[in-house]
């Protein structure tokens, strides 16, 4: 059976597949894109297409080949775990890793299950697909909020300061003991312009005004620019 017969006999099983691949993954992209991740709608529906039309290749691709030669074994799952594995480069991508704060964890976890789901919609496995994305994005959405409401106390508390190479970084930290706040880790990195980048990460389970933090902060001399992150 030539490629083009082949195409032509499982035309609709090829269009039906890549489509829901497509329209799955698009759905868990958009929720990513709504929140602007690095890695959004069009890099979730490349993941899942592609990961179907591996999938397809793998269980049509190679029908030629065990129709004639009657010794051949073909292993189908042997491309779709390739792509499992593979796959992590792009889910690395999506990863900022800035001192002791990592960001696109979650990102790089729906990349992942994205390729699983479009093979799973390559093998025809549609209720399982369509199963998993539902739980997904009940996942990345109400999750999202009850972490917020009930965790978001326990989260690690960062001031980032830029400041002039002159600034006084016991007259930042001054201010933390004037309000009793106990600092988890000071770093200093020094930026190409010739200012200075202060990270100072709070320890958990602290109360305080970041209002007024950064307020003071900034009234320092020296000081360009105060931020505050939970």
């Amino acid at each position: 059976m030539e490629w083009t017969e082949m195409i032509n006999e499982h035309v609709t099983i090829f269009l039906s597949r890549l489509l829901v691949a497509l329209v799955l993954s698009g759905l868990i992209g958009f929720e990513r894109e709504l929140k602007n991740h690095s890695a959004g709608f069009r890099t979730h529906i490349m993941v899942g297409v592609g990961a179907c039309l591996m999938m397809l290749l793998s269980l049509y691709g190679f029908q030629d080949f065990i129709e004639e030669y009657d010794n051949v074994r073909f292993d189908p799952a042997r491309i779709p775990s390739y792509v499992i594995s593979g796959i992590g480069f792009l889910g690395a991508g999506s990863i900022i890793v800035h001192g002791s704060t990592i960001r696109g964890l979650t990102t790089a976890a729906s990349i992942w299950t994205m390729a699983g789901i479009g093979l799973v919609v390559g093998a025809g496995m549609y209720g399982l697909a369509v199963l998993t994305t539902v739980l997904v994005l009940l996942s990345l959405i109400f999750l999202n909020k009850l972490e917020k409401q009930y965790f978001g106390n326990h989260m690690k508390n960062h001031f980032l300061v830029i400041g002039e190479r002159s600034i006084q970084i016991n007259e930042l930290l001054s201010i933390f003991d004037h309000y009793q706040l106990s600092t988890r880790r000071v770093e200093i990195q020094q930026e190409q312009d010739g200012n200075r980048r202060i990270v100072i990460e709070l320890e958990k389970h602290q109360e305080f005004n970041d209002h007024l933090l950064v307020d003071q902060l900034s009234q320092i001399d020296h000081v360009v620019s105060v931020k505050h992150r939970s």
